[in-house]
């Protein structure tokens, strides 16, 4: 993939970048990333009924079947934040905990991101509505070759401030994610990675609350990415402050 721009290399991302040697000792490495291009993975799901669960949560909001799967929106990079609050216009915007994959230094790291979305908008254009949000990314991030053999066995999570009490919006592991290598190399131009370029790989369906509501705003959102067998986990809280619609 290309990179279109050179804009942004003076807004860098700070990474702490975990790489385990053979010998299992850990050292962390500080990463500065300019993000040069982002990609947004959608409907990436490895079960096809899963897949389906997650079109018709956003059927009923409205929101297109996609023309394929999975598909690949690129997004504006300097939409990437790791700022603890972010702002989005009006009320209903919503994250989802997704693992992110990036390139930086020669090699490609894991992280967890939230795809926050204008939902109103999605519900005439997934592509316009990922462009509307800036997309929240944690501070940690492990080197990919240490969990692409177990990389199954990551959990995903995400919890969201409802009503006063911190409750779980999404839960489960990557298993339920098509294998990221593949994801990764199935987007368009995927054959030159460039320094900087950030894919999120997709997400998992919302856990409905007492209403049986499912995917809902919330003014704050923590996501995590936990990799039980090396015992470590990347966690990143942020909070939304929604603005007002001006007509």
């Amino acid at each position: 993939m290309e990179s279109t721009s050179n804009t942004n290399t003076n807004s860098r991302l700070r990474f702490a970048c975990e790489s385990i040697a053979d010998d299992g000792t850990r050292s962390t490495a500080l990463h500065l990333v300019a993000a040069r291009a982002l990609v947004v993975a959608g409907w990436t799901g490895r079960d096809i009924a899963a897949i389906e669960h997650h079109i018709e949560e956003l059927a009923a909001l409205g929101v297109p079947r996609p023309s394929s799967v999975p598909l690949y929106y690129r997004v504006a990079a300097q939409l990437l934040t790791q700022s603890p609050a972010i702002e989005a216009l009006g009320d209903q915007s919503s994250g989802e905990a997704e693992p992110v994959l990036f390139f930086s230094q020669g090699e490609w790291w894991l992280s967890v991101a939230s795809d926050h979305t204008d939902r109103h908008v999605e519900s005439y254009s997934v592509a316009v509505s990922k462009q509307m949000c800036a997309k929240p990314v944690a501070e940690t991030a492990w080197r990919w070759s240490d969990v692409q053999a177990h990389q199954d066995t990551l959990e995903l999570r995400s919890r969201i401030l409802e009503d006063g009490r911190w409750i779980d919006y999404q839960r489960g592991t990557l298993a339920s994610i098509r294998p990221l290598a593949g994801l990764r190399d199935g987007m368009p131009g995927a054959g030159s990675a460039p320094e900087g370029l950030f894919m999120t790989c997709g997400t998992l369906g919302a856990l409905p609350n007492a209403k049986g509501e499912g995917i809902r705003p919330a003014a704050q959102m923590e996501i995590e990415l936990h990799d039980p067998k090396l015992r470590r986990r990347i966690v990143h809280r942020y909070a939304v402050e929604a603005l007002p619609v001006v007509a």
